[in-house]
């Protein structure tokens, strides 16, 4: 499978979510954006390595770039590679320089390493059909199947998500706004009811 590289294009406090922020990737090569909903201490340790700011004492994150530089081991690469009810998994791709081992991670934490080992994040183009939105001129389209059946368009049973009551049409429109006011931690939740209502 093809890897898709990203870049990190934002990183904003959510605003209906206590403690939690969304990370935006964006395609180096599209216009296509992937926001994750990450944790604060995360969202942390990814801001102060990209603002190039030092704390008084080395964060988890650093010890773990620390403990790899004093054995020479690399981070080659990182790969979110599965997407699985909303959760994205991720891998560290290592090298000592003789053998290379991939390393289970979450995607918070492996984008906290790889920002300070300064290399590539990569992904999946079915990762990025299924969970990113896309940026098309100034207006902003959510990636589904253009082929969508009327049927398929209905309004969806009630769900936890707080778009109860919405259509499939009305939630676009929301997800459009979100992304026009870079509410990207909204647009992410618009984004996965709208996932859910597909696969039901």
């Amino acid at each position: 499978m093809k890897k898709i590289k990203l870049d990190i294009v934002g990183l904003s406090y959510s605003q209906t979510q206590s403690g939690a922020y969304a990370l935006v990737l964006g395609e180096v090569s599209g216009r296509r954006r992937l926001p994750i909903i990450i944790g604060s201490f995360e969202a942390q340790a990814i801001a102060i390595e990209i603002e190039k700011m030092t704390p008084s004492r080395p964060l988890t994150h650093d010890l773990f770039k620390s403990l790899g530089e004093a054995y020479n081991i690399k981070i080659q690469e990182i790969v979110i590679y599965n997407l699985v009810d909303g959760i994205f998994y991720s891998k560290l791709i290592c090298t000592d320089g003789k053998k290379v081992v991939e390393i289970d991670a979450r995607t918070s934490d492996a984008i906290a390493v790889a920002v300070r080992f300064d290399c590539p994040i990569y992904t999946f183009e079915f990762i990025l059909s299924t969970a990113g939105i896309v940026i098309e001129g100034n207006d902003f389209v959510y990636l589904e199947n253009i082929n969508e059946t009327k049927e398929e368009k209905t309004a969806a049973p009630a769900s936890a998500s707080g778009f109860t009551g919405l259509s499939v049409d009305e939630l676009k429109s929301k997800l459009q706004e979100a992304l026009a006011e870079e509410s990207y931690e909204k647009a992410a939740k618009i984004r996965d009811e709208l996932n859910k209502r597909k696969a039901s």
